[in-house]
């Protein structure tokens, strides 16, 4: 059994190659994307079509109802799963999926983090007002923390608080020590480049179609049924429909705004790709079309 994914930012053409190569080379698929794991969410997700689907077992796709919340532990469940399933089925196993946290922290191991009381929360919020302060608290206890971040970085900043007002430890060492093992161990990495005008010619189409398959009236099922509330309501292509319905923009402004923010989501998986994973295989979906069909002949 041989395991590899396919990086790339959204739009770049992974869900196509990686179909391609799990009916070419008897493979599973596991999706890591944050979207597509929820049910009723098929135009604003780009999931493929249960016709794309034809032939190919997709893990990760069409998981949860939209009311539901999860975490990334959920993928480890399902990495598993559809690894035991490979293995006793003689199958090889494609990741792929935009979200390329999900596989850093299967290849790296995850932080186990503290239970948060509702006390030290309350506390979290107050210190989260001055962001300036809290990175100076930070840079006062643990620099090494402190060196990896920007002042300005309300996520880290508050991670860092929530284990040290819980444990009273310094975070940098607790997360070293709390690490567990990597989940994945043996996996070869092929990223898609592609030119950015390309992207954003492909962004803009994508979006357009999007428009024109529904996606307007699948935002308004989703609100009708479970309201706003939910994690995936805030996702790129939902929230800007719910924008469009509260009057803030024309419908002509619509398939403009979703591109836009399509774009900023590109630049930052791109930006993530190439700080946190180790070097790997990167071209054009013809040149690793050849690298992973030599890597799976090997």
């Amino acid at each position: 059994m041989k395991t590899i994914a396919i990086l790339g930012p959204t739009a770049s053409g992974k869900t196509a190659l990686s179909i391609e190569f799990a009916l070419k080379y008897n493979a599973h698929i596991l999706s890591l994307d944050s979207l597509s794991i929820y049910q009723e969410i098929d135009i604003a997700s780009a999931k493929p079509s249960l016709d794309e689907r034809q032939g190919v077992h997709h893990y990760g796709m069409d998981v949860l109802s939209p009311s539901e919340h999860f975490d990334v532990t959920m993928f480890f469940d399902l990495y598993k799963e559809a690894h035991e399933a490979s293995l006793r089925e003689g199958k090889n196993l494609i990741i792929v999926g935009g979200t390329g946290f999900y596989l850093k922290a299967m290849m790296d191991g995850l932080s186990l983090k503290p239970e948060i009381s509702l006390h030290v929360k309350e506390k979290i919020d107050q210190h989260l007002l001055d962001l300036e302060a809290s990175y100076a608290l930070i840079l006062e206890y643990d620099r090494a923390y402190a060196n990896k971040i920007s002042s300005s970085d309300r996520y880290r900043i508050e991670k860092w608080l929530e284990i040290f007002l819980t444990t009273k430890e310094i975070p940098s060492l607790y997360l070293l020590n709390a690490k567990q093992e990597p989940i994945i161990k043996d996996i070869a990495l092929y990223e898609i480049e592609i030119p950015k005008e390309s992207l954003a010619q492909k962004i803009a189409l994508r979006t357009a179609l999007m428009i024109k398959a529904g996606l307007i009236d699948e935002v308004f099922g989703l609100e009708k049924r479970y309201t706003r509330a939910p994690q995936c309501m805030k996702a790129i292509g939902i929230k800007e429909v719910l924008d469009y319905f509260d009057g803030r923009f024309k419908i002509s402004g619509l398939e403009e705004r979703i591109t836009f923010n399509t774009l900023h989501l590109a630049k930052r998986q791109r930006t993530f790709n190439a700080s946190q994973f180790p070097p790997h295989t990167q071209g054009d979906i013809k040149h690793l079309s050849n690298a992973i069909e030599a890597y799976f002949i090997s």
